[in-house]
C-alpha cells in the first residue's frame, strides 16, 4: 500500500473574497485557458500558474492509479491560510475550504484524506474549528511555520496544542511565507533555501519553547524531510550545551533527546538523505509524501524509495504506508 502524506488541492473556484468580507489582499483563480488557471492576488498580481490536477480529483487520480498510490492526504496551500486576515473572516474561509476537503474525502471512495486549515490568528476559533474537523471526520489539520510574528512555541497556542492532543488530532506543519526571502529574489531561492530554514525554525521553536514535554502526545509531522534541521541537529545540540542562558530559557533535555517525538515526510529527493533520515529518527517516524502537484515536489510518487535497494520490504512498507496510518490514527 502507498500513503502519499503530503498532497495539495484547491477548490476550482471560491467567492469574491474582496468583495465578500470588504478588503483586499486575497488569492483569486483566473481559470485563463482549459486545465490551467493562474492564482493571482489583487490588482492582477499574478502568484502561481497551477494545472488541473491542482483542483480536480478525478484528475489526481489518474495520477494515483498511475503510479499505484492507494490514498493521498490533501490539504491547502499555504498561501490561502489568510492568516493576516479578520479573524472571523478566516474562520468563515476555513469552513469553505474544510468543508470542500470533507466533500472531497467521502465522495472519491476512501483514496482521499483531508487536514483542514484553521483561523490560527486567534486561538480561541481555531479550537473550534479543530473540534468541527474532527466531528466532520478529517483526522487532523495543516498549520504554517510560523502565524504571522509568532513562532509556534508562543504561549497563546498551548491551548490549541492541548486541545489537538486531547482530540487525537495531527498536526502538520508546513513550510510558508519564508524568512529572509526580500534578501533572496532571485533563483527560486525562497523555495530552496528560506523553505528549509522555515522547517528548522518551527522545530527548534517547539523543541526550545518546551512543546513536547508540555504536551508529550501531541502528534506533529514537519514536512520536506525536516527541513535544515536534521542536517544541522549538532549545531543547535551544541549550542543548547555551550550557551544555556540562551538556548535552555524552558529547562528542556538536549535537543536531540527530541528525536523520535515528532514526525516527518521523506521528500529529500535523495537516496543518502532519506539514509541518514533513516539512522536518525527511524522509519516508524518518517512517511512518504510527494508535495504532489507542484514542480518541486517529488512527482514519480516515491521512485527513489522503491528503487533503494538496501532497504528491506518491511522498511518500504514503513515508509510508504504504516508511518502515515500511525501518525493519522487510521
Amino acid at each position: 500500500m502507498k500513503i502519499d502524506i503530503h498532497a495539495h488541492i484547491l477548490p476550482s473556484t471560491w467567492p469574491d473574497l474582496k468583495k465578500k468580507y470588504g478588503y483586499g489582499g486575497f488569492v483569486y483563480m483566473d481559470h485563463h485557458k482549459p486545465g490551467f488557471a493562474n492564482m493571482m492576488k489583487d490588482e492582477g498580481r499574478f502568484f502561481r500558474e497551477v494545472e488541473q490536477n491542482c483542483w480536480d480529483p478525478k484528475e489526481i487520480l489518474v495520477d494515483m492509479d498511475k503510479h499505484q498510490v492507494d490514498k493521498m492526504v490533501l490539504c491547502t496551500v499555504p498561501v490561502l491560510f489568510n492568516y493576516w486576515a479578520k479573524p472571523a473572516d478566516t474562520l468563515d474561509w476555513c469552513h469553505f475550504l474544510n468543508d470542500h476537503l470533507v466533500g472531497v474525502q467521502s465522495d472519491y471512495n476512501n483514496r482521499f484524506i483531508g487536514l483542514g486549515t484553521l483561523p490560527m490568528q486567534d486561538v480561541r476559533l481555531s479550537i473550534q474549528e479543530l473540534e468541527r474537523c474532527k466531528s466532520m471526520g478529517l483526522p487532523g489539520v495543516e498549520i504554517g511555520s510560523h502565524i504571522e510574528n509568532k513562532n509556534l512555541d508562543d504561549a497563546d497556542f498551548f491551548p490549541l496544542w492541548e486541545a489537538a492532543q486531547d482530540l487525537g488530532m495531527a498536526i502538520f506543519v508546513h513550510p510558508w511565507d519564508m524568512m529572509g526571502q526580500e534578501k533572496m529574489p532571485k533563483y527560486f531561492l525562497p523555495w530552496l533555501v528560506g523553505m528549509p530554514a522555515e522547517t528548522s525554525l518551527a522545530i527548534c521553536s517547539m523543541i526550545f519553547g518546551g512543546v513536547f514535554d508540555k504536551f508529550p502526545k501531541l502528534k506533529v509531522m514537519f514536512a520536506h524531510g525536516g527541513g535544515s534541521f536534521p542536517f544541522t541537529v549538532g549545531r543547535v545540540s551544541h549550542g543548547w550545551h555551550c550557551r544555556p542562558d540562551l538556548c535552555d530559557v524552558n529547562t528542556i533535555q538536549d535537543p536531540r533527546e527530541y528525536i523520535g517525538r515528532f514526525w516527518i515526510d521523506g521528500i529529500t529527493h535523495d537516496a543518502d538523505a532519506l539514509r541518514y533520515l533513516i539512522n536518525m529518527f527511524g522509519a516508524s517516524k518518517i512517511a512518504y509524501g510527494t508535495d504532489y502537484p507542484f514542480p518541486l515536489g517529488d512527482l514519480e510518487h516515491g521512485k527513489f524509495i522503491n528503487d533503494m535497494m538496501d532497504l528491506d520490504a518491511a522498511t518500504k512498507e514503513q515508509l510508504f504506508s504504516r508511518t502515515a496510518m500511525e501518525f493519522l490514527g487510521m
